[in-house]
């Protein structure tokens, strides 16, 4: 059984070379054994993506200012990816998005800290995409906002014309941070509120810009089962075969924000997005856990029973500036099935040989915890 979960894993996840004449990573599972991995659950892969995807590096001169004025809020701060099409053809199956909701436009078309240090905002936004009534795309208001992606519409439309280009694309999660925390400091926007009617909003935009029948949404794994946990624990998690060409996003949210998509929505029937609901509530089924060294037990049990986990390889640089994967490694171990990093490459901002990817320098495999 090890040999044939071997030779499944390797064929399957083995998106660089078995796509590599389709110039893409994310590649298509291949032949006969298509057809046996193709039959198991979603649930039973491993992947790796990117934190914040959409990330460019902060000003240089304003990045300089940081240092002077918050030296670890800038160390934190001092990563930057490549554009999220390369990364999915790179085999990257997860994206992370930050997104502020812009309901006339222009709130965050001229971030303050261009002004800080005497920058022009035209290179920014030459377009004037910030311009636009919709949600906005980017990391702290004022300092961090320099993104591949300005709108999520412009976003959306491009992830679809990417997976139109490559139908068989292995499954791709998309989590979502519904950004409204206030920086109360002179100079910071305040941004608007995520109400249940802005989250309302966002399914809508989700929906027109990406397709229904490109997603993977609740309803779908609900099934004819009473709520989506029962669903869940009954492994009714689509396979993987039906899941090919798919997104499948999470609300990366607690509290008010994550009850106020709830709201209405028991089970998150008609919700495009999935919850991070917790384990014995109705919606739950799939679980963001970022620490697999403290939770990896719980991590394994919850994987067991049939969630979906995201987790976290490293966090604000500090992984990369000490060369320490052993994070990462509790992450592979805890069999949760998603893995986020700011590292698939080594970074372009200070010396590190810390890298992470699957042995072969994969991103997807067949989960090890559950393919044993």
């Amino acid at each position: 059984m090890k040999a044939i979960v071997i030779l499944l894993s390797s064929i399957l996840l083995s998106g660089a070379a078995a796509a590599q004449g389709a110039g893409v990573g994310n590649g298509a599972i291949l032949g006969k054994v298509e057809k046996e991995a193709g039959q198991l659950p979603l649930n039973h892969i491993q992947l790796i993506g990117s934190h914040n995807s959409y990330k460019q590096a902060i000003d240089p001169a304003l990045f300089q200012m940081l240092k002077q004025t918050s030296g670890v809020l800038a160390y934190g701060l001092e990563y930057s990816h490549v554009s999220i099409i390369e990364q999915l053809n790179r085999g990257l199956a997860n994206l992370e998005i930050d997104i502020y909701a812009d309901a006339k436009g222009g709130k965050y078309a001229h971030p303050k800290g261009l002004d800080w240090v005497k920058n022009q905002a035209g290179e920014y936004d030459p377009e004037k995409q910030m311009m636009e009534p919709g949600f906005k795309i980017f990391h702290v208001q004022e300092i961090d906002f320099r993104s591949h992606y300005l709108t999520l519409k412009h976003c959306l439309r491009d992830l679809r014309k990417w997976s139109e280009e490559h139908p068989d694309h292995n499954p791709v999660f998309i989590t979502m941070n519904a950004k409204d925390d206030e920086i109360r400091k002179e100079g910071f926007t305040i941004p608007e509120k995520f109400t249940a009617e802005v989250l309302d909003e966002l399914d809508r935009v989700i929906l027109y810009e990406l397709g229904q029948e490109n997603l993977i949404v609740p309803d779908q794994v609900r099934g004819s089962y009473g709520t989506l946990e029962h669903a869940v624990l009954k492994q009714n998690w689509p396979k993987l075969s039906e899941a090919k060409g798919k997104f499948i996003l999470i609300l990366d949210e607690t509290d008010a924000k994550r009850n106020a998509y709830i709201q209405g929505h028991p089970s998150l029937k008609g919700r495009v997005l999935f919850a991070n609901a917790e384990p014995g509530t109705p919606e739950a089924a799939i679980v963001i856990m970022n620490d697999p060294n403290k939770d990896q037990a719980k991590i394994q049990e919850l994987v067991k029973k049939g969630y979906i986990i995201r987790t976290r390889a490293d966090a604000d640089t500090k992984q990369a500036r000490k060369n320490d994967r052993s994070q990462f490694e509790a992450a592979c171990e805890s069999g949760a099935q998603i893995i986020t990093t700011d590292y698939y490459q080594k970074s372009t901002h200070f010396v590190s040989d810390y890298q992470v990817s699957f042995d072969g320098n994969q991103y997807f495999r067949l989960n090890p915890l559950l393919t044993k």
